[in-house]
């Protein structure tokens, strides 16, 4: 048994990687602001340590890292770090006082791929703000980890799924009138060719994939890992199969990025402009490998159980 930290403990992983942990006989110390809910019930959240901690504020008074090696955990979970200097400041908290200390990434820190599927040894080009910072935090992380020993790992999430958000769907945005208006067999329009991919993966599998690291610490130490489904998914191909799914054809019409930008809202059009300018297709082959990871979902699949439980609350229509 270790006594283990998972700061961000009732987030989208959390909500599966503390109760995961609890099960194994680990003692868990779920660290959040405690602002929400996790979002799967389970008798691990009566029995687990809480802790609340407001990282932006503890940041701010230069005190994070020191609560966080408080806890005195062997192991630290980190699934809200979003800046080097956040990243920094857990570091020196923890110098020589942990055990392994596990980082989530995004695959994100590639920016746009070269050769597909893209492998983790693949040089870095980010751009956007979240993918700099990341790419930025995994490249700090793994040089303490050459340079200072620190015992590191580092996971690199695609699209997280699960029930209780909305998945990206294939218009590469969050608008959940896209899976309505494929269940009641409209028309939806797609940029381009709908040739596009996304990478997708269940929370449950990437909380999977956080215990194997720790269970295969050796191989893991200083290493970075992708963690997402066996395949990405065309727009194109997502869409068809989930009008299939629904029992309907794919009525798609593809337009000009130009023409379809101007049907959408500014904030729809922005971020399916992220996904398809990073379009990733990411292998895991390196995971499966040293961690013995092996994704419980494919992305339809994931996205299957979360667009269900969106229309079992209402949110699809």
């Amino acid at each position: 048994m270790m006594r283990i930290a998972v700061i961000g403990g009732t987030g989208h992983i959390g909500s599966y990687l503390t109760p995961l942990l609890y099960e194994a006989g680990h003692d868990v110390v779920c660290v959040s602001r405690g602002t929400k809910k996790p979002y799967q019930a389970h008798p691990a959240w009566a029995a687990v340590t809480h802790v609340r901690l407001d990282r932006t504020a503890e940041e701010n008074a230069g005190s994070f890292g020191e609560r966080i090696a408080r806890i005195e955990a062997e192991v630290v979970v980190d699934l809200t770090c979003y800046q080097p200097k956040s990243a920094e400041m857990l570091v020196e908290g923890l110098r020589g006082r942990v055990r392994h200390l596990l980082h989530c990434g995004t695959i994100w820190v590639h920016g746009h791929g070269v050769r597909r599927p893209t492998t983790e040894d693949e040089p870095r080009q980010p751009f956007g703000d979240y993918g700099v910072h990341k790419a930025a935090i995994e490249a700090y992380l793994l040089r303490e980890a050459k340079e200072n020993g620190l015992p590191v790992t580092v996971l690199h999430p695609g699209h997280l799924v699960g029930p209780g958000w909305a998945p990206i769907n294939p218009a590469g945005n969050f608008n959940t009138n896209v899976f309505a208006a494929l269940k009641r067999g409209e028309e939806i329009r797609l940029p381009h060719f709908g040739l596009e991919t996304v990478h997708h993966v269940h929370a449950k599998d990437v909380a999977w994939a956080f215990l194997r690291a720790m269970e295969r610490r050796e191989a893991a130490l200083g290493e970075s890992f992708h963690v997402v489904s066996a395949a990405a998914v065309t727009l194109r191909g997502y869409a068809e199969s989930m009008a299939e799914w629904f029992g309907k054809r794919a009525r798609i019409a593809f337009l000009p990025w130009e023409e379809w930008k101007q049907e959408q809202t500014g904030r729809d059009a922005a971020v399916t402009e992220d996904h398809i300018r990073h379009s990733p297709q990411c292998s895991i082959e390196k995971a499966r490998r040293l961690l013995g990871y092996e994704p419980g979902y494919s992305s339809l699949e994931a996205v299957q159980e979360a667009v269900s439980w969106l229309i079992e609350n209402g949110a699809i229509v």
